[in-house]
Formats: C-alpha cells, structure tokens, sequence
C-alpha cells in the first residue's frame, strides 16, 4: 500500500511540474517556481480522495475492479488539482498582462474594510455550507459505508457499493436508459423550441397573449406534467386511447408498453421545458440583424437557406445555453415526472439513473449515495464536454 501510494504521489508530482511549469516558462516567469508549485499540487491531487479511503482500494483482498476503482481516483484528484493549479497560473498571467498593457486605468468599486463584505455574503455562506456542501460531503462519506434504512449500525466497506454498482446489470440498464430520454428530450426540446419560436415571432395579431400561452408549460412542475400526462396516455380512460377507439376502432398499451411509455415520458418532459426554450428563442430572434438577412435575399437565398445560415448560427450561444439546462432537467427533475406518470415501468423501461437512485435508497442509503455521485459526477463530464465542444463554435458576435 505503501509502494503504490508513493509512486502514485511521484508520477502526479511529475506531471504537475511539467504542466504548471511550462505554463509559468511560457509567461517567461521563474520555471523552477512553477514546477515547484505544480509538483506540490499533483502529489497532493493524488491523495484527494485516497486519503479519506486509506488505500483501502489497494488492499491485498481486493479484486482487480476495486484496484482500477482506485487508480481512477487517483488520476481523477490529481487531474483536478493540476489543471487548477495551472488555470489560477495562466489566469494570474493574463490578467497582469491586460493590466500592463492597458491605457487607461480603472479603478472599480470596492468596500472600505474586509468585514463589510464578508457580513453580506454571511448569509449565502450558511445556506450554502448547511444544504450545500455539508450534504455533499456527508453523502461521500455515506457512500463508502454499508448502511441500511431502519439500522444504526454501518460498517466502512471501501469503495464496495460502487463496484456493486457498476456490476449490477439493472444499474447499466438505468444508465442507458438515462442516455436515452436525455438525448431525445434535448433534441427534441431544441428542434421545436426554435421552430415554434420562429413561427410565434411572426408580427401577427394578438402575439403577446399567443407568446405567453406557449412560454406558459414552463410554469407547470415537472409532477404536474406528469399528472397531465397520465390523463391523457392512460390506457383504459385516457383521452389518446378514447380518440383511437372512437375514429380507428382501435386502443394501444401505452403506458403498459415499454417503447410507448418511453415515448411518453419523453413527450411530457419536452412539452414541459419547451416554454423555457421558446422563451429564449423568441428573446434572441430580436437580436438577429435584419440587414444580414435582407442582404442574403438580396444575393438570392431563400427562406430556408437564411435561416440555417444566418439566423441559427446567431442563435449558437442561447442554443449552448439550453443545451446544458435541458440536459440537467433530463438528468435530476424528470423524476416528479416518471413518478406520477409511470412509475420507472413498465418493466424498468423508464427507470433513469435518479429515480434508480429513489428506488435504492428506500432500503439501502450506501449504495444509493454511490450511485448519486455517480449521477452527478456524469452530468458535470457531459457539461464540461459540451464546453470543450460545442462551446468553442459558439459565435457571440453579430
């Protein structure tokens, strides 16, 4: 344990000279300096989270899972603290650069003392640290215990509950189905967001109120939607299944049907979130110049060709934004909605990662904080994937 923590410490103190290093080498500052700094931040990186776990991964007893669970800990803290360390360096630089190279000299508000300041963000401080970060910090440490709803007794059992996880056919099952419903909510939810939006920016009598009843779903909580929903997909007495029968003769399983249910909840989850996107829609068509589009008629494109060259791409930095609120409703509030409408059924068709999540912690609270983490550690890959991405090809200017 000790060999594998020593030459785990090593190698992260490597890179994170080299990394913090050439940073500092770059900005033509003292190189030694830098390498000191990002040696102390990736040693100190790789035992992030191995400390708090005492190596528990690298046991002799364990398997071969619990050790790869234990290098990607490692790798992952160590990353962090690196890429920190020469983000704060770069960020250092370049702001002392500007400064330097600016004419004009600003000086922008500021409070007279250090108290002031910190008594007003007081109050931010305490709700943040009581349902915040205590919260976060308590289900870490939950998730590394087997404890049992009902008994006070818990015992520490490493990194157990996440390779029970990760094992557990039912678990993968909820992940893809997560995927699933995720991506279609999104890309359902932009794609007639944008059309409706377009549509309803059209000069045309009574605009406002028509504007406001499309903007007016956002409002309905995502339990509502479900309710809503469920009146209207219910098999027996839903109104899809009455319209059916009454013109085609004719009724569908619906809600008793994996893909229909699917479908489903999709539907509700997007009529749910469409006012939100064709609220900023509508807000970001005022800001397309007209004098582009005029000048592309002008040269001959047509209604379809100056909206797919002109007005979505304008459009790019509110389409990144929804992008990544809609993914974090697919993602954590779609659970009021798969509740009341079905229940993660039928046949687990509709159990997403946070109502999997629900449905472990009414008996076992360890393994249900592995899988939030998990949850919540994928939402902020995706989001961060979408900034290296898609966020480099968003265009900000007219």
């Amino acid at each position: 344990m000790v060999s594998i923590a020593l030459l785990a410490g090593v190698v992260a103190a490597i890179v994170g000279a080299i990394a913090v290093g050439s940073v500092y080498a770059r900005f033509k500052r003292s190189t030694a300096l830098g390498a000191g700094i990002g040696a102390v931040a990736g040693a100190l990186g790789s035992m992030l989270f191995m400390v708090p776990l005492n190596y528990c991964t690298f046991d002799p007893t364990r398997t071969a899972l619990d050790v790869g669970v234990g290098v990607f800990l490692i790798v992952v803290g160590a990353a962090g603290a690196i890429y920190g360390a020469t983000w704060l360096s770069r960020w250092q630089f370049e702001r002392g650069l500007r400064a330097s190279l600016s004419a004009v000299v600003s000086t922008p508000g500021h409070f007279k003392g250090r108290v002031t300041p910190w008594l007003l963000l007081a109050p931010t401080l305490v709700i943040l640290v009581l349902f915040l970060y205590y919260p976060s910090l308590d289900t870490l440490r939950v998730s590394t215990l087997l404890r049992f709803v009902g008994l006070n007794r818990t015992k520490f059992v490493c990194v157990d509950n996440f390779t029970t996880m990760l094992g557990d056919p039912d678990y993968v099952q909820s992940v893809i189905v997560s995927f699933v419903i995720a991506g279609a909510i999104v890309a359902l939810g932009l794609i007639l967001s944008l059309l409706i939006a377009t549509a309803a920016y059209q000069p045309i009598a009574g605009g406002n109120l028509y504007r406001t009843l499309l903007v007016w779903p956002y409002a309905v909580s995502p339990a509502v939607a479900g309710i809503i929903f469920s009146l209207i997909f219910n098999p027996v007495t839903g109104g899809v299944n009455q319209i059916l029968d009454r013109v085609f003769g004719m009724k569908l399983p619906l809600l008793n049907d994996p893909v229909q249910a699917t479908i489903a909840v999709i539907l509700a989850s997007v009529w749910k979130t469409m006012g939100f996107g064709i609220l900023f829609y509508i807000a970001g068509l005022q800001n397309v110049p007209n004098d582009l589009k005029e000048a592309a008629a002008i040269d001959g494109a047509n209604v379809v060709q100056r909206f797919f060259r002109i007005t979505v791409p304008l459009l790019s930095p509110i389409t990144f934004f929804l992008i990544i609120t809609m993914m974090s409703y697919a993602f954590f509030d779609i659970f009021g909605t798969i509740d009341l409408l079905t229940t993660g059924g039928p046949s687990s068709a509709t159990t997403v990662m946070m109502y999997k999540i629900y449905l472990t912690g009414r008996s076992d609270l360890g393994l249900a904080s592995a899988q939030s983490i998990v949850l919540f550690l994928l939402v902020i890959a995706l989001t961060g994937v979408q900034f290296i991405t898609t966020g480099r090809r968003v265009n900000y200017g007219a």
